[in-house]
């Protein structure tokens, strides 16, 4: 049987009307509050947005089940991607693009990230108790890796599917459940002494970090953004290998058991593949078979590039003060880092 994660504690009036309707599974009827956060990464904007999106992945047990298709509840996850996407539009370039223009232009996206690099801190200075907490940051979307992108299949013909199908199924692990990705992700986990249960740090993680994985349902849940969908994923693909690489060797400096890289080791080799397909066959290929979306694709890139440069800069100013960069657990108020983490 599938395990549903419990649901966290409330950061604001919105996240508190959602969780208190999932709780009970209680049909929305009366209008939701009001929220007063940055729909782009606000903690109580984001976390109602996660909520809404998560009852069409693992949910939060039988009650809330019964609110997946609930009209009024979906009527307040739609105010909340409006929001977000109007948020979005205002920080992520939108220019139109001609087809045969879009991979370059990914390219270009790519170089010109001017960002900072989270691998090249771990590589060269992350402390153990930082790359647990990059591991908890990443595991909102690792642990169900592939599953946001997944929804793209139905959306998609030919080529672009084809190879869309050929990148999930090494996600996947070929369909050995040991090598899944969410499995191997699960295992960097246990192996750094935290709790890989499905959801088990929802309450720590800030709004910059769920934003990032609510962009991806975001764009997976609404067909008309399948292009993005495919542009994020690209983008996924071809920014992972060095990244990816630095983090195994990060893991080696600080002693780790081999066990909690394989993770890192299997993206360098899989997505060194990944990155020639998901560009050639499945962005360029879908940009030039399906010409209104090849903006969409653009924007998908941007919006990822934006969401983990936020994110990236979180993460590091909050280090570079010697702070934690998660969220106080309410649980165990006045804890330790460490202790708080696992």
């Amino acid at each position: 049987m599938t395990a549903s994660p419990n649901l966290p504690e409330p950061r604001g009036a919105v996240s508190e009307f959602v969780i208190e309707h999932l709780r009970h599974g209680r049909p929305v009827v009366d209008a939701a509050p009001v929220g007063f956060d940055d729909p782009l990464d606000g903690d109580d904007s984001q976390l109602a947005l996660y909520l809404c999106y998560e009852l069409h992945y693992r949910s939060f047990g039988a009650r809330a089940d019964e609110l997946e298709w609930d009209p009024g509840l979906l009527a307040v996850r739609r105010r909340l991607e409006h929001g977000f996407e109007d948020r979005l539009r205002q920080v992520v370039p939108s220019d139109l693009a001609a087809p045969g223009e879009v991979p370059e232009r990914i390219r270009q996206l790519i170089d010109a990230s001017d960002g900072p690099s989270l691998s090249r801190h771990m590589l060269t200075e992350g402390t153990l108790d930082q790359f647990r907490e990059f591991a908890i940051h990443r595991s909102a979307y690792q642990l169900k890796e592939a599953d946001p992108h997944t929804w793209a299949i139905p959306r998609l013909t030919g080529r672009p599917k084809a190879a869309l199908l050929y990148i999930q199924a090494d996600e996947y692990g070929g369909g050995f459940a040991p090598e899944m990705h969410s499995q191997l992700f699960a295992d960097t986990m246990d192996a750094l002494g935290l709790d890989s249960s499905y959801g088990a740090y929802l309450d720590r993680l800030p709004g910059s970090t769920l934003a990032t994985c609510n962009l991806i349902s975001l764009f997976g849940l609404h067909r008309r953004w399948r292009g993005a969908l495919v542009g994020h994923l690209t983008v996924f693909e071809m920014t992972s290998v060095v990244p990816m690489g630095r983090y195994s060797e990060a893991l080696r400096r600080l002693n780790v058991p081999q066990s909690a890289r394989r993770f890192f080791d299997v993206h360098v080799e899989a997505d060194a593949d990944h990155e020639i397909v998901a560009l050639n066959e499945m962005a360029a290929r879908l940009a030039v078979e399906e010409p209104e979306v090849a903006s969409d694709i653009l924007f998908g890139a941007g919006a990822v590039m934006e969401l983990e440069r936020r994110l990236a800069e979180s993460l590091l100013s909050a280090w570079a003060l010697g702070a934690s960069s998660l969220l106080p657990d309410p649980r165990l108020c006045g804890a330790g880092v460490l202790d708080a983490a696992r």
